[in-house]
């Protein structure tokens, strides 16, 4: 008959052949939710004193100067009242362990789990008291000398005990260390004003404090087992495991302390920036370091730095991007410049020349190729640009108060400091200088101004046109000749390796290919808009748009019109439009240069003008253009003129340009 042997568990490990991961899995198993309610303060106190008071005694012993960490003065007896029945249950725990690391892993973890229901700040403060109990009352009995102080001393066989002050002070010293700092962990973790959001360093040093509080506990252990002269144990080891995993922890509370600086200059920022002074004062809560001088400006005009003070009582168009990528923008908003330089005149109720355009490069990290990618897009740009060596000040204003997502915006700012257009950028890729001075209203009385037309141009269903502000769109009709040649010429810029390269989308449209019936529709369409009345002023442009459409229908050969999305550019004649796609590879690499294919177009059309068109254009009007005196002497009265027939001779001028005076 055999009998069965009892159930032996399993031995404990050496916690030194344990891995950081184990160590913090075995500590996590002991730790439920921090729902015991618990006031550090008071214990906070009386163990600083404890440790204190103690350290001055080590301190004679080594003849050393040594506070141990803590700060502050003795207090009074009658503050605080601790748990003595606990704190003396986990000391005798802690003073009681054998021999053998092993023994004083396992009772790392019994102290731990006792502590389960305490915040990481508590469980550490608590240790450290339990240990105080043990540790003051040697070292106060150490230097007793009164009758009673020297029978217990005596009893307690202080003098008999072997030692190593030196190596317990070290030890003590990192452990008060280690709890100074999982406090001032616990105390910011606590803070409401903070989250992990604002300070993600707080997870951060939160997944380092198990390893900490496990190796800070072990030590304790292991210092006080040392005290009672049970045990030997390596000091020196169980610092090489702390301080490593303080200093890690550190590193993380120093990276909070940072974030939460930066938490509280963002908030200071923000305050201003919600009631800034004016736009240098908004520029500067943007680019300046706190406390420190202006921010380098580079004037790419006068190739200078110049100070913020030069935007004071300016618009500014406050260009936002990163360095990659972004020749698009830089190519228009050079023509932008251009074209508050070239007409500074009033316009709308502003002046150009109190807009400037202003560039803030968003760059994490400055190092000497990125620094040369910015050196290159300067040396092509008239306008001023943010300088800066470290991190942007103001980059959390920009990206969340400006919504600055990576995607270049153009935020366009009066000389209050406060937004005209959160981004102007949008309109001013469909719609140019026209656009001026840039709100959201321009781009809209644009819009309206040339709604009519598209409006007719949906009525004659073409086939897959898409009036998009990237796409360029040309709308042709004529002779079948002319509008074949015309077609095919198109299709070759379409084409083209240059129209590539600049990722320009190119539509061309015949009116009237698919369905001749639609072409009497489309001009019966345009003429029937002379009768309708819009606002005045509105009222005015569009009679001139369809004058000029309505003189391009008289041209036998054939017409043309290049928008950019709904902004449309150039109203032409058949020859001069024709000959600038055929002229096409004369012209092409200032496609490249300027900011777009419409103004390359442009530029080379105005060259072209003066080719003679096939027949005078003839236009009658009813309006009510003047007033004559009647010719008849026994009469006398004024007159109004009604009825007016023009024809001009295309003596030099065959097309009727947009943007040029009707004939």
């Amino acid at each position: 008959m055999s009998i069965s042997k009892p159930e032996q568990k399993p031995p404990q490990p050496n916690p030194f052949d344990l891995t950081d991961t184990d160590i913090i899995e075995k500590v996590y198993v002991s730790h439920t939710y921090d729902d015991q309610v618990f006031d550090n303060e008071p214990l906070f106190k009386v163990v600083s004193s404890v440790i204190k008071l103690s350290s001055r005694i080590v301190g004679a012993i080594l003849k050393i100067d040594e506070q141990n960490g803590f700060t502050g003065n003795p207090i009074g007896v009658s503050i605080f009242e601790p748990e003595f029945s606990k704190l003396k249950l986990m000391s005798c725990q802690m003073m009681t362990v054998p021999w053998g690391l092993e023994n004083a892993h396992q009772s790392t973890l019994r102290i731990l789990q006792q502590l389960r229901s305490f915040s990481w700040d508590a469980k550490v403060l608590i240790a450290l008291a339990a240990f105080a109990l043990e540790y003051g009352n040697f070292w106060n009995l150490y230097q007793a000398s009164d009758p009673l102080g020297n029978s217990l001393k005596v009893l307690n066989q202080i003098q008999h005990r072997h030692l190593s002050v030196a190596d317990l002070n070290s030890t003590v010293k990192l452990v008060t260390e280690a709890v100074e700092k999982i406090s001032h962990w616990g105390t910011l973790s606590s803070d409401e004003s903070y989250d992990t959001e604002d300070v993600p360093a707080l997870s951060d040093a939160l997944e380092q404090i198990p390893l900490v509080v496990y190796w800070l506990v072990a030590s304790l252990v292991a210092c006080n087992s040392n005290i009672q002269d049970v045990s030997n144990y390596p000091l020196l080891e169980f610092r090489a495991k702390l301080s490593p995993a303080l200093d890690e922890f550190t590193r993380h509370l120093e990276i909070c302390e940072q974030q939460k600086d930066s938490v509280e200059e963002y908030r200071r920022r923000k305050r201003n920036f919600n009631k800034p002074k004016d736009i240098v004062d908004f520029l500067k809560l943007l680019i300046n370091q706190n406390g420190s001088q202006n921010a380098r400006i580079y004037d790419g005009n006068a190739r200078r730095i110049v100070n913020v003070e030069v935007f004071k009582e300016k618009y500014v168009l406050l260009f936002i991007s990163g360095l990659d990528r972004i020749e698009d923008e830089i190519r228009l908003l050079n023509s932008i410049y251009e074209g508050l330089v070239e007409d500074p005149n009033e316009r709308s109720g502003f002046k150009k020349e109190e807009f400037k355009i202003l560039w803030i490069p968003m760059e994490s990290r400055w190092g000497d190729a990125r620094r040369e990618v910015l050196n290159t897009l300067k040396s092509n740009i008239k306008w001023y640009v943010v300088e800066y060596e470290e991190g942007l000040p103001g980059r959390r204003l920009i990206e969340e108060d400006l919504k600055f997502e990576g995607k270049p915006i153009l935020p366009v700012v009066k000389p209050q400091g406060v937004l005209l257009n959160d981004d102007a950028l949008d309109i001013i890729f469909e719609w140019g200088i026209d656009a001026f001075p840039f709100r959201k209203s321009d781009a809209y009385a644009l819009a309206q101004k040339w709604k009519w037309f598209w409006d007719e141009v949906r009525k004659t269903n073409l086939h897959g046109i898409q009036v998009k502000g990237e796409r360029y769109i040309f709308i042709y009709g004529g002779s079948d000749k002319w509008c074949r040649e015309f077609g095919v010429a198109v299709d070759k810029i379409k084409r083209h390796e240059t129209i590539k390269r600049e990722d320009a989308i190119i539509e061309y449209h015949h009116l009237g290919k698919e369905d001749p019936k639609i072409v009497p529709r489309f001009w019966i369409g345009v003429e029937g808009k002379r009768q309708k009345k819009h606002s005045e002023k509105l009222d005015c442009e569009i009679q001139g748009i369809i004058k000029t459409l309505l003189c391009l229908k008289q041209d036998t050969q054939g017409w043309a019109i290049l928008s950019k999305g709904s902004n449309v550019k150039i109203l032409g004649h058949a020859q001069p439009m024709y000959q600038t796609v055929a002229d096409f590879e004369k012209w092409k690499d200032r496609v490249l240069i300027k900011e777009g294919f419409d103004i390359a177009f442009q530029e080379y059309y105005d060259t072209k003008r003066h080719l003679p068109a096939p027949q005078p254009c003839e236009f009658n009007t009813l309006d009510v253009l003047a007033t004559i005196t009647c010719p008849n002497a026994s009469c006398g009265r004024v007159m109004e003129v009604t009825s007016v027939n023009y024809k001009c001779c295309h003596g030099n001028v065959a097309d009727h340009a947009f943007k040029s005076a009707t004939t």
